[in-house]
């Protein structure tokens, strides 16, 4: 090694020498980048360069999560929790409001149906003899009609439920937290379109029974052969119509979604949600299974012990049916109708939830709705005005 070629460690080299690799001189090292020395740029070259600083051009770094979800495509993972976790992020909200349905629906279908049975009853125990079977097919035909009314209450709950997670988890998103009843105003103004859509479905499901039960009431009036034919026509066709609802079901699930955050009829949802599911039909209908499934299976714990334990507790304090065991049957049973509203509100809340985290999973891979999000909270939190995020895209944005 010559004089012209040394240079004390960390100093300039020596007047006339040639900078060498890894010199200050301020041309990046072979192989490197103007930020791989970030801090001293006299490593020697082909050393392990130091990491970035976390705020250098260039250097990667985590998609933003301001709330409920990343701001990305989901995992399946994440696509999968998320609902449990909206449900934990904002408890007196969420799962208050699956508790109300499930209670307005309770309490409508005991007030109507009750009163309705035991009028039913006692008419049939004072009936004479020859008027018992007009008048038991008369109560039959009335408690069909009669349960519409539970029906009908059921139908508006649950809309009105999946419009307010779909707020929930829209709001979430982006990192705010509304009361309950800041949820429920903001649900309100879409629950005409929310009805409508509902009752399509419950009306195209009615249909469905109702043909179905009419295969079977003819195949008996006509003879116990075409009974039997009946029968198999209707398992078969049941085994097809679950494959078209499943279809069906899957295609249109981000429906509710959409009515509610683009504030689009009931038509354009339609055929929105058919566009988003696209390329991801079997991903989405595995989410929706899995999630039921956890769901049920979770609730058969809870529930089927106590209801097993209330029966063997009855059966040994009374083996011979006497009635002393009727306090624990009273208090198994009612425990259990206990258990079973409150795991039906999460149940409820949940699978609303899934649904729209569904949605906004789908935008961002089809439109890049993540982007847009991301967009939103800088401004937001920068103090300047934004739009709504959520919006439809514009037609050159929707053909990309």
């Amino acid at each position: 090694m010559s004089d012209h070629d040394w240079q004390a460690p960390g100093g300039a080299p020596a007047p006339g020498s040639v900078p060498g690799p890894g010199s200050s001189s301020g041309a990046p090292a072979p192989g490197g980048s103007p930020h791989a020395g970030a801090g001293s740029s006299d490593a020697p070259y082909g050393a392990p360069l130091p990491p970035p600083l976390p705020n250098a051009p260039g250097a990667w770094a985590p998609p933003p999560k301001p709330g409920l979800l990343p701001l990305r495509p989901l995992a399946f993972g994440t696509l999968l929790w998320a609902p449990f976790t909206a449900l934990r992020r904002n408890p007196a909200a969420t799962f208050g409001s699956g508790l109300v349905v499930q209670l307005v629906s309770a309490i409508a279908t005991v007030a109507v149906v009750v009163p309705f049975l035991i009028f039913t009853f006692s008419r049939i125990e004072n009936a004479a003899a020859e008027d018992l079977d007009s008048l038991t097919a008369g109560s039959v035909g009335g408690l069909l009609l009669v349960m519409l009314v539970p029906i009908a209450v059921s139908i508006i709950a649950a809309a009105f439920l999946q419009g307010v997670m779909v707020v929930e988890v829209a709001t979430a998103t982006l990192g705010e937290r509304l009361s309950f009843g800041a949820l429920w105003r903001r649900a309100a103004k879409r629950i005409g379109p929310l009805l409508g859509w509902t009752a399509l479905v419950t009306l195209a499901v009615l249909l469905v029974v109702a043909a179905f039960v009419g295969v079977i009431v003819v195949g008996a009036i006509t003879s116990p052969a075409a009974l039997v034919v009946a029968i198999v026509v209707t398992l078969l066709g049941g085994i097809g119509v679950a494959v078209l609802a499943a279809w069906l079901g899957t295609k249109l699930v981000v429906v509710p979604s959409i009515i509610v955050l683009e504030h689009v009829g009931i038509g354009t949802a339609v055929r929105r949600s058919w566009r988003l599911t696209d390329g991801y039909f079997w991903r989405t209908l595995g989410t929706l299974l899995l999630v039921a499934l956890i769901l049920n299976v979770a609730a058969q714990v809870v529930v089927q012990p106590i209801s097993f334990l209330g029966t063997i507790l009855a059966v040994l304090i009374d083996p011979n049916g006497t009635g002393s065991g009727l306090t624990i049957t009273i208090i198994t049973t009612v425990v259990t109708f206990i258990l079973s509203i409150v795991i039906g509100a999460i149940t409820a809340v949940v699978q609303a939830a899934l649904v729209a985290v569904i949605y906004i999973d789908l935008r961002m891979r089809h439109e890049g709705l993540d982007l847009e999000l991301a967009r939103t909270v800088e401004l937001r939190d920068a103090g300047q005005p934004v739009g709504d995020p959520f919006a439809p895209p514009t037609a050159g944005a929707a053909a990309t």
